[in-house]
């Protein structure tokens, strides 16, 4: 029986295992909701999108924290429940300094006409320092 294999032998696979497929689930998450930020269209570095739950009260799991190790069916399902947010706006929608568009959308169908969408150059809707 001395030729078992253990997790100790494996740890190290193991990890880099679980570690492909978070970040192959993350990127076809993101992919799933748009690719951009859903306010201000940002989408340069994947890293810097998050996942914000519209309603929190609803949610199952966190996107983010144990949500990678369930199956692709359950992550699309509570991805229904978000949108993808750049990080500062979702630090100004915690902070509520703005409210996602669909937040506003469903309270008034007159949001849409009086805000198009903002023009964004790669991804960014600022222009970069020249």
């Amino acid at each position: 029986m001395s030729d078992r294999r253990t997790y100790k032998d494996r740890k190290e696979y193991l990890i880099q295992a679980v570690q492909k497929r978070r970040r192959r689930i993350r990127e076809k998450a993101i992919d799933y909701k748009g690719g951009h930020c859903q306010i201000c269209g940002y989408s340069r570095c994947p890293e810097a999108l998050e996942f914000h739950h519209l309603e929190s009260n609803g949610k199952e799991f966190g996107i983010s924290d144990k949500g990678y190790t369930r199956s692709w069916k359950r992550i699309a399902a509570e991805l229904d429940k978000c949108i993808l947010l750049c990080a500062n706006c979702h630090r100004e929608v915690h902070s509520d300094l703005q409210l996602p568009r669909e937040i506003v959308v469903e309270k008034s169908g007159e949001f849409r006409g009086a805000c198009p969408p903002l023009p964004v150059e790669n991804g960014n809707p600022e222009p970069s320092p020249e």
